[in-house]
């Protein structure tokens, strides 16, 4: 079973950084493609930042050019590097995981809270 397990959330100023991990077992992490979503209070989960097994990537219009996601398959983890946070990045940070065989998220991790206040 995949598991997926979140690290380095927590609370910054606004034009900070913040680092966030994302260590997957349970299968071959080479074969999936990796995200990043946040859910903030009282809106719907977005996707933040997705790359796939080869290292393409894409991002959210509104985190372009202050966030980069990278992978490490020799490590199993992938990772979103957040800088110039502001405010509205407040939310729970979820890692995903999809086959690249699915149309959809097979597995989702726990989530991180990233606070962005002064």
């Amino acid at each position: 079973q995949v598991q997926l397990v979140e690290s380095g959330g927590g609370l910054v100023q606004p034009g900070g950084s913040l680092g966030l991990s994302c260590a997957f077992s349970g299968s071959i992490f080479s074969i999936y493609a990796m995200g990043w979503y946040r859910q903030a209070p009282g809106k719907q989960r977005e996707l933040v930042a997705a790359i796939t097994k080869g290292g393409s990537t894409n991002y959210a219009d509104s985190v372009k050019g202050r966030f980069t996601i990278s992978r490490d398959n020799a490590k199993n983890t992938v990772y979103l590097q957040m800088n110039s946070l502001k405010a509205e990045d407040t939310a729970v940070y979820y890692c995903s995981a999809r086959r690249i065989t699915s149309s959809a998220v097979d597995y989702w991790g726990q989530g991180t809270q990233v606070t962005v206040s002064s």
